[in-house]
């Protein structure tokens, strides 16, 4: 048996996690959204001095929670792109002191393949074929996946992310930051076939993404107002990003024959869950989707990808580099 320590910090989540083969000892998060929320947004040189920070800490509280030591683990597994650069440095950076420092292999891992892997942590190996729709802040993915080693494109947002977009409308609505959870509470409140926003690239016979439009259409609409039912604006903004993404994914579905595997920080939207659940079983589609502690970004991900690889005798030399806009495939 192997023991893996992931490293994460591609944006403002210090994330830690220690994986013995598929199974999840420990996964420690240190988490930024209070340094940021005053900013409206993350601040990538905010970010990268909270790594550099919450590093050695998060490292050891994790060691305590899994009850291994340092001197035992095997590998060391970290992201390396894609991701802000200077964070994403800071997490190679400290990977590679423990690997050279342990005497073990560095596995450098992809972010958005990483939050695919996760799954197998909860719910065992991946079902083949697998078609993988990854939602968060900085992307909006939908992915072929026939092995955890062989991650396919089959399209992606052409502007805002779904999770930006989330958060864009949450200011817009005068709601916190992350923009997510506060609009996801609002809508439950909401109607969501109160307002006609418009799908962006809904029936364009392509599995791309657009949110910038919807996300422009929902700022004229309340400024054009005074009196902003914010519940109903919330849940019709939601139902528009969930439609295109469930639509598009079980297109995929349906095309390749395959399972759907939801990831990413907006897999923990309680209307996507949902959504998806009933147009799967509408159309046979088996579906899985993480808890959503392991659907933001979190050392585990990188812990588990990294076990896989490094399993199958996949390593990183120790001059390898972050690479910020690293490719999926």
């Amino acid at each position: 048996m192997t023991l893996v320590l992931g490293i994460e910090t591609s944006c403002d989540e210090t994330g830690v996690g220690i994986v013995r083969d598929d199974v999840l000892l420990a996964d420690a998060i240190a988490s930024q959204v209070d340094e940021h929320a005053r900013f409206g947004g993350v601040v990538p040189e905010v970010a990268s001095r909270a790594h550099l920070e919450a590093m050695v800490p998060t490292v050891d509280r994790a060691l305590a929670a899994a009850g291994v030591a340092l001197s035992d683990v095997d590998a060391v597994a970290v992201t390396t792109g894609p991701g802000l650069a200077g964070a994403l440095l800071v997490g190679v950076a400290a990977a590679k002191a423990y690997a050279l420092s342990l005497g073990v292999p560095l596995v450098g891992v992809n972010h958005l393949a990483a939050h695919v892997a996760v799954d197998v942590l909860e719910h065992g190996p991946l079902p083949d074929p697998c078609v993988a729709l990854l939602v968060s802040g900085g992307h909006s993915s939908l992915l072929l996946v026939p092995d955890i080693t062989d991650v396919r494109p089959l399209g992606a947002t052409v502007d805002d992310a779904a999770g930006e977009a989330f958060d864009k409308v949450a200011r817009v609505l005068g709601l916190p930051f992350p923009g997510g959870p506060h609009i996801d509470r609002a809508a439950r409140e909401g109607d969501p076939a109160a307002i006609a926003f418009p799908r962006g690239k809904a029936d364009d016979g392509t599995y791309d993404f657009s949110f910038s439009g919807l996300k422009t259409a929902v700022a004229r609409w309340v400024e054009a107002r005074t009196d902003i039912p914010v519940n109903d604006v919330a849940a019709s903004f939601q139902e528009a990003v969930v439609d295109v993404l469930v639509r598009k994914a079980v297109d995929a579905c349906r095309e390749h024959g395959a399972a759907l595997l939801i990831g990413g920080g907006v897999a923990a939207n309680s209307r996507l869950r949902a959504v998806a659940q009933e147009r799967c079983d509408r159309h046979g589609i088996p579906l899985r989707v993480p808890r959503p502690g392991l659907c933001t970004d979190n050392g585990a991900m990188v812990a588990a990808l990294g076990s896989q690889l490094f399993r199958r005798g996949v390593t990183t030399p120790l001059d390898a580099l972050a690479d910020p806009s690293l490719a999926i495939a």
